[in-house]
């Protein structure tokens, strides 16, 4: 069987490397050059070929000159890591309480992985009628009885909204992640756990000095997917406030650049995505580096 697949092996994989090299390398090659042009989308300013709406680093410096763009990012930035904090918390903790479960596992895993294959703009106006008017008008509004001013009206500010993104993201995800972190525990041997317990480690200490050390393959694998999809997230940003009281995040900066600007700025909106592309490949690189130098050896 070996020797079939080794024989059979890029005739089996060649498919799959066309598609991706058609369509993943090829469009982001011509998206890397099209972002040095003036390009509108259906044509090129100052002739019929690329070559001819050449204007060097002009939009990356009119992008770096930005308050929108800076703006975005910073504002990108900050939910990010809020996002990415609070999701492997909430994950993690709910891998630990199914972890001492002896019976339902199946059931709690499947109840909490439910939401993450909900399409997100559609569960973004579900959430946002929740806030809007679950919170605002009968929970936690300035005529309710259990008025929180944190809960209410949380898409009309921009600092409260990162908390209402952080909540559906969550929501959303946690289910999903609370399994890889799941499987990283099942596969830490109890044999451990027994040997601290009799040389008196207390919960806590089992916990920081065996549980997190032995779990850092899963917080490699949910700290690169948190970070990326929460420096991506767009989704919510249109379906919760559509970037209204300074909410626009870098996804949706690049979409509206196209859409509000006459003609089209497609060459604008793509130096943008480069840029989006290299701080969120340069992150990612550096926590995978980070994470897997802490890794031990079971």
């Amino acid at each position: 069987m070996k020797t079939f697949y080794k024989k059979k092996f890029w005739f089996m994989v060649l498919p799959s490397l066309v598609l991706f090299l058609m369509v993943i390398i090829i469009p982001f090659m011509q998206g890397i050059l099209y972002s040095f042009t003036e390009w509108r989308g259906a044509y090129f300013v100052g002739g019929d070929h690329w070559w001819d709406a050449l204007v060097g680093m002009k939009n990356y410096v009119s992008i770096f000159t930005s308050d929108s763009f800076l703006k975005a990012l910073g504002y990108t930035t900050l939910y990010a890591i809020l996002a990415v904090v609070v999701q492997n918390v909430v994950s993690l903790i709910l891998a630990l309480m199914i972890k001492k479960i002896h019976t339902g596992k199946g059931a709690f895993r499947t109840i909490y992985f439910l939401p993450y294959v909900l399409g997100a703009l559609a569960m973004g106006y579900v959430w946002k009628f929740i806030f809007e008017n679950v919170f605002s008008q009968i929970l936690f509004g300035t005529e309710s009885f259990f008025h929180i001013e944190l809960l209410n009206n949380m898409l009309q500010s921009p600092w409260k909204a990162l908390l209402a993104f952080a909540i559906v993201s969550t929501w959303q995800v946690a289910g999903y992640y609370l399994i890889i972190y799941l499987n990283g525990l099942n596969n830490i041997s109890e044999d451990i756990y027994e040997a601290a317990r009799i040389d008196g480690a207390s919960e806590w200490y089992q916990f920081w000095k065996i549980t997190i050390p032995l779990l850092m393959p899963s917080f490699t694998i949910v700290l690169f997917m948190s970070l990326a999809s929460s420096f991506k997230m767009m989704d919510l940003n249109v379906s919760l406030t559509e970037g209204n009281f300074g909410t626009t995040m870098i996804s949706y900066l690049i979409l509206k650049t196209v859409r509000e600007s006459s003609p089209p700025e497609y060459g604008m909106a793509q130096a943008q995505a480069v840029i989006f592309f290299i701080i969120v490949a340069t992150i990612s690189v550096a926590q995978v580096l980070a994470t897997k130098s802490k890794e031990v050896e079971m």
